[in-house]
């Protein structure tokens, strides 16, 4: 099936492989080699002739397996190009969402179906013939319906569709409850699947449509899935879809020989993976536990005589359904038009910014309604509506929080400049679609490889929008602020976005950052920095929101101290800032600002890379990062259109180069591979000049050297640069502790982070099981406790004090207690009092909790509000 020109190119990868270095291992996997050489040259030569599975059936090998050698074979940057990676990415993508829908899938039918039905159920609907009639109709229906093939959340409710076309199709007597009651249900009001083509919906009577879903509510309930959302993907997805390739029962079941023949011009169209294999547990498609697979499975008993107090098992599909559920949580109080709250603080304005707000809202609907049926197929252009109304409710109800702390900061309640500014609105709105959008998104095998231009993951929307990534950065601090019922991996998804702007996105030609930074070099002439080194030691501990970072003036005027504190370096009305006298004009903001955080991830970055390659060479750590930040601050220009750590990469190997230490490209790159969050195309495909690109080794001796030499020199001489100083590494404002932290001395008393997944099926939030009833369990943010349970906690501290003081007796000085870091670093306690050296910190924390807890239930007594928020730990 390879063409000559496929196979000519196949055998000189091959040669080139078989000549380098570990040689030998590709030697003892030859037909191994020569399929991935194969699979390389086609794709690069764009002349695939055969399909992905039949690679892998005639090698004998599963995907995983094929990955993981392919990964090995580009250990030379030059092996596997970025079109093959591009492929590789989407191929796994697709194959992950595949085996975590097939794993659903198998699970849901062993809770629908009987094992051992009746004998009067004929042998034709045996459990293997209902699994592949099953399979392949979905398998179908996601091939014709979506073009998001990686999207896990429709394809998961399009499975459920499924599952309840053919149960209604089912006997009674092969079913489990509840399934069974709701088909006889339906069965005694009449059949419900009359012929669907050419009948018209509404002339059923109003009974039947209610019994008609008692089927999909029952699967929803089982999976924890929006009834709403699934109604939706069935009248608008399915049923078009059912119809469009002509259905026609056999004893009511669909001809499944014709269903797989359909399913098979789609496979064969698209060269990928035969999922149908699937059913046959086909060796090609088996997990490989270490190399890719994903599924976390049901964590086992502690104690087989216990009750099983255990967290439900985070497979893929369960743990997109948990993300879901607890958006929907924060939702479900939230409105689809500003609150009255919301109107009083646009009417408080100079310029009422109301109208412009509700049109800018219908407006980008109509746009993100578009762009998400074109990304992920016609059909689904009425779920993508239901994405936005999401969107819309967290978008009011953070901008009311914004306002409500911005008016505590600053005692104002004109917000007439900010609230007019259309950036800031844009921006808050696409940081409210991009939490709901990765909400949806895929929650396993989540990478930063290059994507199709179908995906929607960020920056997909700012592309909706036409929204600059500089801009965007500047309300992803205050939105997490703001919005304390973020999940943690919606708080990480926000972050890992901030870092990709501060990485590439925010240095692309036509972002403002350039013409900021040009204002900050012209206004006192060039000796004047964006960031000067003289801050990167101090720790980053800012009081800037959003509205300073929007509307902060690129020169601040100087006046005499008055009205607010000094700490508001501008009012969200853009007043003019309150600056001491004596100070200088300060430079932008969110300039400022910007350039401290990209330090700080620069050097976190170096650190990573460097500690794996140099550790042997520590004194050389400080001069790479005078290199790097030198290069950020003085030669900027060499970010444009490209990546922080291609910089990185290049100030290492020239500081290497220059003090003879032998540190290969090749060496790095395969280092820095193993990073997280990197991609291949940093170091495969770097801009040199104007629309043309190479790998990192051809921009370092055409243009980073070539810019840089004279500085590189430097570092060789008596007289060398005077080194940066290390950025202050603060604890992130977005992480939460990893694990749980342990009360020194004897007992075993941990303070934990609420776990997730929550239970919602009580219809509100709450912790779910996670330990043994014999364990005690505070939960710090909801109910208090009971006094006994405090008590006993109390008692046992102390006790863990006396033996500390007794172990120390006779001992020049006792060892002192283990801090609990309740706080991030450098904050003061909450009442702002010390308290003795004697007083362990986890009873100074007791004890402000008591005090809290009165404080709040007096207040809740007085006006009845709700004062959690204002007494944030």
């Amino acid at each position: 099936k390879v063409p000559d020109s496929v196979r000519e190119k196949a055998w000189k990868t091959y040669e080139s492989l078989s000549a380098a270095d570990g040689a030998p291992a590709y030697n003892k996997k030859k037909k191994e080699t020569w399929g991935v050489c194969i699979f390389i040259a086609a794709i690069d030569l764009d002349e695939v002739t055969f399909t992905f599975t039949e690679l892998l059936k005639s090698l004998s090998i599963s995907v995983c397996t094929f990955f993981q050698f392919l990964k090995e074979v580009d250990g030379n940057m030059d092996t596997v190009s970025t079109e093959v990676d591009s492929t590789v990415s989407r191929l796994k993508k697709k194959y992950d969402v595949l085996l975590a829908l097939y794993h659903k899938f198998e699970r849901t039918c062993g809770l629908i179906y009987l094992e051992q039905p009746s004998s009067e159920i004929s042998a034709e609907l045996s459990s293997v013939l209902v699994l592949k009639n099953y399979w392949i109709t979905f398998l179908l229906a996601k091939g014709k319906v979506l073009q998001v093939e990686d999207d896990l959340v429709i394809s998961f409710q399009l499975l459920l569709c499924v599952l309840e076309y053919f149960i209604k199709l089912s006997p009674p007597a092969m079913l489990k409850e509840p399934y069974k009651s709701a088909v006889t249900a339906v069965a005694v009001n009449g059949p419900a699947r009359t012929p669907r083509r050419g009948q018209n919906r509404n002339t059923r009577t109003s009974k039947q449509i209610d019994t008609d879903t008692k089927v999909i509510e029952a699967l929803c309930k089982e999976h924890d899935c929006n009834l709403d959302e699934v109604k939706n993907v069935y009248f608008t997805s399915f049923i078009p879809f059912l119809n469009s390739v002509g259905i026609v029962g056999s004893n009511g079941l669909p001809e499944v020989e014709v269903l797989s023949k359909q399913y098979e011009e789609l496979y064969l169209k698209n060269k990928d993976i035969d999922a149908r294999l699937f059913l046959d547990h086909d060796e090609t498609l088996q997990p490989d536990v270490i190399a890719c697979s994903q599924l976390e499975r049901t964590p086992l008993k502690n104690n087989p005589d216990e009750e099983p107090n255990l967290i439900l098992p985070q497979t893929p599909v369960r743990a997109a359904m948990n993300n879901i559920q607890q958006l929907m949580m924060i939702l479900n109080s939230a409105t689809d038009k500003p609150s009255d709250t919301l109107i009083k603080y646009f009417n408080n304005c100079t310029v009422n910014p109301k109208d412009s707000i509700l049109k800018r809202v219908e407006s980008l609907e109509h746009i993100f309604k578009k762009k998400f049926a074109e990304a992920v197929g016609q059909g689904c252009a009425e779920i993508g509506s239901q994405r936005y109304k999401l969107g819309v409710r967290l978008y009011y109800r953070v901008m009311e929080s914004m306002l409500k702390s911005e008016e505590e900061r600053l005692s104002v309640q004109n917000f007439s400049k900010l609230l007019n500014d259309n950036i800031f609105h844009t921006s808050l709105l696409a940081c409210a679609f991009e939490v709901v959008l990765a909400t949806y998104g895929r929650n396993a095998s989540q990478s930063d490889g290059p994507s199709a231009e179908t995906d929607l993951s960020f920056p997909w929307i700012l592309n909706v929008f036409d929204l600059k990534a500089f801009d965007f950065y500047k309300v992803i601090e205050s939105f997490i602020k703001v919005e304390p019922s973020l999940t943690r991996e919606m708080i990480k998804h926000l972050e890992r976005c901030e870092h990709r702007i501060m990485e590439s996105l925010a240095w692309q030609s036509g972002s403002p950052l350039f013409d900021l930074i040009k204002q900050s070099k012209e206004r006192e002439g060039q000796t004047d920095q964006p960031e000067p080194t003289s801050t990167l030691n101090m720790p980053l501990q800012h009081n800037h929101t959003a509205a300073d970072l929007y509307l902060s003036p690129v020169r601040s005027p100087k006046k005499k101290a008055s009205g607010p504190p000094p700490s508001a370096t501008s009012t969200p009305d853009a007043q003019p800032a309150v600056t001491p006298q004596t100070q200088k004009a300060q430079k932008s903001t969110s300039l400022s600002l910007f350039y401290k955080k990209v330090y700080l991830l620069a050097y976190l970055r170096l650190h990573t890379l460097f500690f794996r390659l140099l550790s042997e060479h520590p004194d050389l750590e400080p001069l790479i990062w005078t290199l790097f930040q030198h290069t950020l601050q003085n030669e900027y220009e060499l970010m444009r259109d490209r990546h922080l750590d291609q910089i990185m990469m290049c100030s290492m190997y020239g500081i290497c180069k220059v003090k003879n230490i032998d540190l290969r490209f090749k060496i790095i790159v395969s280092a820095y591979k193993e990073l997280p969050n990197t991609n291949q195309e940093t170091f495969k495909r770097v801009l040199i000049r104007e629309e043309q690109y190479d790998s990192i080794i051809v921009f370092y001796n055409l243009v980073f050297m070539q810019k840089l030499k004279t500085n590189i020199l430097q570092y060789a001489s008596n007289r060398p640069p005077t080194l940066s100083p290390i950025p202050h590494m603060p604890r992130s404002p977005y992480q939460f502790s990893n694990s749980p932290r342990r009360v020194p001395a004897g007992n075993n008393i941990y303070i934990s982070p609420l776990k997730s997944p929550y239970k919602f099926s009580d219809g509100f939030q709450s912790p779910t099981k996670m330990t043994p009833r014999s364990r005690i369990l505070v939960s710090i943010g909801e109910s208090f406790g009971t006094s006994e349970k405090f008590q006993k906690i109390n008692q046992m501290v102390c006790n863990s004090e006396c033996q500390l003081k007794r172990s120390a007796e006779g001992s020049a000085a006792p060892k002192p207690l283990k801090r609990l870091r309740f706080d991030i670093e450098g904050t003061d306690e909450a009442d702002g009092s010390k308290h003795l050296p004697q007083e362990s910190k986890f009873q100074q924390k007791l004890a402000e909790m008591t005090s809290t807890r009165t404080r709040m239930q007096k207040q809740k007594l007085n006006d009845g509000n709700d004062t959690s928020a204002s007494e944030k730990k």
